[in-house]
């Protein structure tokens, strides 16, 4: 039997409690209500349990279209249906734009009703699915979950939380094997950007050619075999992070193209001449001392100073011994 609850928006007494009773009568919870702003209150209190919201276009204090928004704030993971005797195209069009599942027009039929319901609530339960799972996962990612209470890992997390919730480019620093991924995934988690994506990207694992066509793509017929137009990690990252673990190894030239992101917010794919927006937040890794590979002209001393605008040092294992044990047992 379906399951869920329904707040239900209408001025019509008669009519809001037969829906409510057809609705209740298949098993899901109805709550009521006569006004837009009484269905407001209503939604405040339940957002996190109501799953679709059928709203009258026509009621005494509000459109039901111009309510669609406020309804999908207060509900991000719920549907909206809109209901209405008066039901014409452009009001059906621009309730759609505006995000709703789907309108209704009053006396159709209850199986009509039903079906419609029923389609909208599966969305609903899988948008709530999706956002628990990405939960799970951004707790497994997040600082609190690094196992150790070393001062020196302590230090790191502190630093790292500091910058997380900013734009700022994040430099971390440290040996192969102290966790500078998990750093990365962590900033990631408490930034802004969180519920976009995050990529990766070893700049030692590519050979110089093939590393700038991930990262930046390129254009059909770019070069042979470049049968199809292929998207950067760039392009995958946007909105979200792009993490370059073992910045260090990046080719001189592939460098310079980098510093351009980091200025212009822009780039050129490979075979073609119009820039792309670049919308992402970097962080990036490294194993070496870049400070010094500066001074010494084997890194541009313009990208690193674009690059350290944050650093956080990651202490190696041997620098937390007390945290060997913790986590000896949870491997």
């Amino acid at each position: 039997m379906p399951e869920g609850t329904i707040l239900l928006i209408d001025d019509e007494v008669g009519l809001r409690r037969v829906v409510a009773r057809v609705l209740e009568f298949e098993g899901y919870t109805v709550l009521q209500e006569g006004t837009a702003q009484r269905g407001l209150d209503t939604l405040r209190q339940h957002a996190a349990e109501v799953l679709l919201i059928l709203c009258d276009v026509k009621l005494p204090d509000a459109h039901g279209v111009a309510l669609l928004p406020r309804l999908r704030a207060l509900a991000p993971l719920a549907e909206v249906i809109l209901l209405t005797a008066y039901g014409t195209i452009a009001d059906g069009v621009r309730a759609m734009k505006e995000g709703a599942f789907d309108y209704l027009t009053k006396g159709d039929s209850d199986d009509q009703l039903l079906v419609l319901v029923e389609r909208a609530m599966d969305k609903a339960r899988l948008q709530h699915r999706v956002a628990e799972l990405e939960k799970q996962v951004g707790a497994q990612h997040s600082f609190a979950s690094m196992i150790g209470t070393s001062a020196a890992l302590q230090q790191a997390k502190s630093l790292a939380e500091r910058v997380a919730p900013t734009e700022a480019t994040v430099l971390l620093e440290g040996p192969t094997g102290s966790g500078k991924e998990l750093f990365a995934q962590a900033i990631h988690q408490a930034s802004p950007r969180r519920s976009k994506p995050f990529v990766a990207v070893n700049c030692s694992a590519f050979p110089k050619d093939l590393l700038e066509s991930e990262l930046f793509g390129y254009r059909k017929g770019a070069f042979t075999g470049a049968t199809t137009d292929k998207k950067g990690l760039f392009e995958e990252a946007s909105g979200g992070t792009l993490f370059l673990d073992e910045i260090g190894e990046l080719d001189i030239g592939l460098q310079a193209k980098l510093l351009r992101v980091l200025e212009a917010q822009e780039f050129h794919k490979l075979g073609d001449p119009k820039p792309t927006r670049a919308n992402v937040r970097l962080v990036a890794a490294t194993n070496r001392n870049l400070r010094q590979e500066a001074d010494l002209g084997h890194f541009r001393a313009d990208l690193y100073y674009r690059l350290s605008v944050f650093v956080v040092p990651v202490p190696p294992l041997n620098a937390r011994r007390e945290d060997i044990v913790p986590l000896a047992e949870y491997f």
